[in-house]
C-alpha cells in the first residue's frame, strides 16, 4: 500500500478493530473525492470511524444529528442582521468542515436532506444570491439505520446517486470484540495523533486523478453499467455518474496498490460498494 495511506490506515485501526476492508473503502472514497453512505445498526463504530478519519488526516470535523425538526439553515448557515453595520453577515453552518457527519440522515425531512445536494455535488453553498466555496477536501459521511422505518424519510434516488459508495461496518468477530471490551477505555479517536495533513490528502487525490486508465478498462466499466440498465429485473440501473464513480474508485484502488494504472480487478472490487445503493 502507498506509504502515507498505510500510515493513515494503521492509525485508524487503533480504534476500529477488525474492519480493514471498511477502512480501505473509506480511504478510497476520500482519495476519490467522494461521499459515503454508511448503513448499519447503532453502536458498531460509525461515528468513531468518521472521527478517526478526520483526526488521522488533521482535518476539521463536525457531526450533526439529523432530526425531524432540523432545518436547512442548521446545516448550511444563516444570514444574521448586524445592528451596528446595519447589514447582514453570513454565519457559516457545520457543513463548512472538511469532514461532515450527517448522523441518521433518513430521520430528517426531504427539504433538509436536499440542502446537502449542492454541497455534495458542487462543493459550494448558495444562499441569498451568494456562493460560498467549501474548502477541499470535503467529504460527507451519512449514516442510516436499516432496521428503523417509523419516522424516517428514505433518501430519494437523486440523493442516493450523490453518494460515491454505500458501506456497512457490521458486527466485529468474537476475537476483535474481546479486544474491544478489554480496551474500550482507551478506544478514543480524539486521542489519535495526526499522521497526515490537508496537503498530503490533496496531493494523493491529484495522483489518483492522474492514474492511467486504458480504453479497454473504460469499455469494461460501461459494459457493467449497461448490464444493469438492460436487465428486466432492474427498474433503475446505474447512471453515468455511477460509471464515473466506478472509474474514480478503481483509480484510487490502483493508487493504494502502488500502481499508476488500473487493472480489471480494481474495477471488480469497487462494483458492489459503488453500485449497490443505486440499482433498484
Amino acid at each position: 500500500m502507498n506509504t502515507k495511506a498505510l500510515e493513515i490506515t494503521e492509525n485508524i485501526k487503533k480504534v476500529i478493530k477488525g474492519k480493514d476492508e471498511v477502512i480501505e473503502k473509506v480511504l478510497i472514497a476520500t482519495l476519490s473525492k467522494g461521499h459515503i453512505l454508511i448503513e448499519d445498526v447503532p453502536g458498531v463504530g460509525k461515528t468513531t470511524l468518521a472521527k478517526a478519519l478526520a483526526q488521522s488526516m488533521d482535518l476539521s470535523y463536525k457531526r450533526v444529528q439529523f432530526t425531524p425538526d432540523l432545518m436547512p439553515s442548521d446545516i448550511i448557515g444563516i444570514n444574521i442582521y448586524n445592528k451596528n453595520t446595519e447589514d447582514f453577515s453570513f454565519k457559516k453552518g457545520p457543513i463548512f468542515n472538511h469532514i461532515f457527519l450527517a448522523d441518521e440522515i433518513n430521520r430528517t425531512s426531504p427539504k433538509t436532506q436536499s440542502s446537502l445536494l449542492q454541497a455534495m455535488e458542487e462543493g459550494e453553498i448558495s444562499t441569498d444570491n451568494k456562493d460560498y466555496i467549501l474548502e477541499e477536501p470535503f467529504i460527507v459521511l451519512a449514516t442510516q439505520n436499516p432496521l428503523e422505518y417509523q419516522g424516517t424519510f428514505p433518501l430519494p434516488e437523486a440523493q442516493l446517486d450523490r453518494f460515491l459508495m454505500k458501506i456497512s461496518l457490521g458486527y466485529p468477530d468474537e476475537n476483535f470484540e474481546m479486544e474491544i471490551l478489554k480496551n474500550y477505555q482507551n478506544i478514543n479517536p480524539g486521542n489519535l495523533k495526526a499522521v497526515a495533513n490537508r496537503e498530503d490528502i490533496l496531493n494523493m487525490q491529484e495522483k489518483v486523478e492522474n492514474t492511467t486508465v486504458h480504453e479497454d478498462i473504460i469499455k469494461y466499466i460501461i459494459n457493467i453499467s449497461n448490464k444493469t440498465r438492460d436487465s428486466k429485473d432492474i427498474q433503475l440501473g446505474a447512471s453515468p455518474r455511477a460509471s464515473i464513480d466506478l472509474l474514480k474508485t478503481a483509480k484510487a484502488k490502483a493508487f493504494l496498490e502502488n500502481r499508476n494504472y488500473v487493472i480489471p480487478d480494481d474495477v471488480k472490487e469497487m462494483v458492489i460498494p459503488v453500485l449497490n445503493h443505486r440499482i433498484i
